[in-house]
């Protein structure tokens, strides 16, 4: 899998990330997950009835946050500028959950709100 809309020498870096510290394919793979999250119907996105650890939207964020912290500071950049319009959406399509409060530790995103 490739990771589009990033320069080659990002995509070298986030290999070598990946190969030294994550998986293959792991930024790859999140980004994609957040993609067909966010191409389905409706305003707010929809979640899971039964949750599945590892599967969620919100793990993908989480992965591709483990990411930017391990990538050099240009190709932080460069994949940041994706995750930023990631986030923005994310933002648009959840609500605040403020009985989540305590799972911000983990990262924004455990922090909102999908449609059941």
């Amino acid at each position: 899998m490739r990771v589009r809309g990033v320069s080659a020498r990002t995509r070298a870096a986030i290999r070598r990330v990946e190969d030294q510290e994550m998986w293959p394919n792991a930024v790859a793979k999140a980004l994609s997950r957040l993609e067909w999250a966010f191409q389905q119907p409706g305003r707010y996105l929809n979640a899971s009835e039964t949750p599945s650890p590892g599967l969620e939207v919100e793990d993908a964020r989480d992965d591709l946050e483990l990411a930017l912290r391990l990538l050099p500071l240009g190709a932080r950049r460069d994949l940041g500028r994706l995750i930023k319009r990631i986030d923005e959406e994310y933002e648009r399509r959840t609500l605040p959950e403020p009985n989540n409060t305590e799972w911000a530790v983990f990262g924004w995103w455990w922090t909102r709100a999908r449609e059941r």
